[in-house]
């Protein structure tokens, strides 16, 4: 079966790496395997490179992109970016964009991180690539930087869209909004044209689905089933969440402030916070509670990546001419 050669940045804990990949089960689900082999990755988070290790089985290269384009990281042999792959993903940094962060955008180091996911794109030449960001990138700068930003991906020689997507919709126990931006190469691909939402609204996944069953489990009875015992008090993630709704979107830097459980009897674990974003079970987060929540917060939700992941694959498959498929299985040979 042909499979595309993936290459990962700011990976983080593996969210969007696995939706790709599929083959996971969430809330008694199966999530089939995707045509999608995730060949090399990267993040700068310590934690989140240890959680990506153990749970992929698979090497990931922890240190800054920019070193590593700049060659002055100290890499090993096996740890070369390849020249050249099908796919790039990337979900770029994105508080400094955020409506609930300081908003710097372009001013900070990290919002100019796009541009090594471009240097990246420009020296692999993916047939596509993916960035997801948040839904404040597209107030930034009067809508400067989401133009911005396009524009540099453009320069690149590809077709650009975007769009603003609701988890929720996509089977997704969590109301997060995310900006993905596709590029498809002008020299083989026509415009990617967004998937239609699997669930209305009034089909939302309740958050009594999702984690009513561990409401009563004892903590740490469940691996990373532990949460903040910050007090409660004024500020973002002092609200509780709601029973019969999706839950709220999942933050990485909430300071302990986590919401809390509809019994407001504590706040939400770390488990629970997975479930909210769609992670399986048997994904383990390492090393800590308080470095499990930053991860989950920074993570796309594996679920939703999976169906974009079933999206591309079906584009590509009827858009792509008969010797591309060929020069992926080719490719995916050489690097294997």
């Amino acid at each position: 079966m042909r499979k595309y050669s993936t290459l990962s940045l700011f990976s983080g804990c593996g969210g969007l790496d696995l939706g790709f990949r599929g083959n996971f089960q969430f809330l008694n689900k199966k999530y089939a395997s995707n045509n999608f082999d995730i060949i090399w990755a990267n993040d700068i988070e310590k934690n989140a490179c240890k959680t990506y290790r153990e749970n992929f089985n698979h090497h990931i290269v922890c240190g800054d992109i920019r070193s590593i384009l700049e060659n002055t990281y100290p890499t090993l042999f096996d740890e070369h970016m390849p020249s050249s792959v099908d796919i790039v993903l990337g979900g770029f940094p994105c508080q400094d964009f955020s409506h609930a962060g300081k908003r710097k955008g372009f001013k900070s180091q990290r919002g100019t991180l796009y541009q090594a996911m471009s240097e990246v794109i420009k020296r692999t030449q993916p047939k596509l690539f993916l960035a997801e960001n948040v839904k404040g990138l597209l107030t930034m700068n009067n809508g400067d930087a989401i133009k911005q930003i396009t524009d540099d991906f453009k320069s690149l020689g590809y077709h650009i869209s975007y769009k603003l997507l609701m988890a929720a919709n996509f089977e997704v126990p969590q109301k997060r909004e995310r900006v993905v931006i596709i590029g498809t190469r002008k020299d083989i691909l026509p415009n990617f044209k967004f998937p239609k939402s699997v669930l209305a609204k009034e089909q939302w996944m309740s958050l009594a689905k999702a984690i009513g069953d561990l409401e009563e489990v004892e903590e740490g009875a469940q691996v990373n089933h532990f949460w903040s015992k910050a007090k409660k008090n004024k500020g973002q993630g002092n609200n509780s969440v709601k029973k019969d709704q999706p839950g709220p979107t999942m933050r990485a830097e909430h300071h302990g402030n986590i919401e809390f459980h509809w019994n407001e009897k504590r706040r939400l674990s770390a488990r629970e916070a997975a479930r909210i974003q769609s992670f399986p079970d048997d994904f383990i987060f390492h090393p800590s509670t308080s470095s499990a929540y930053k991860q989950i917060g920074n993570a796309v939700p594996p679920v939703f990546a999976w169906f974009l992941a079933k999206e591309i694959d079906q584009f590509l498959s009827l858009s792509l001419p008969k010797d591309k498929h060929a020069e992926s299985s080719q490719m995916l040979a050489v690097n294997i």
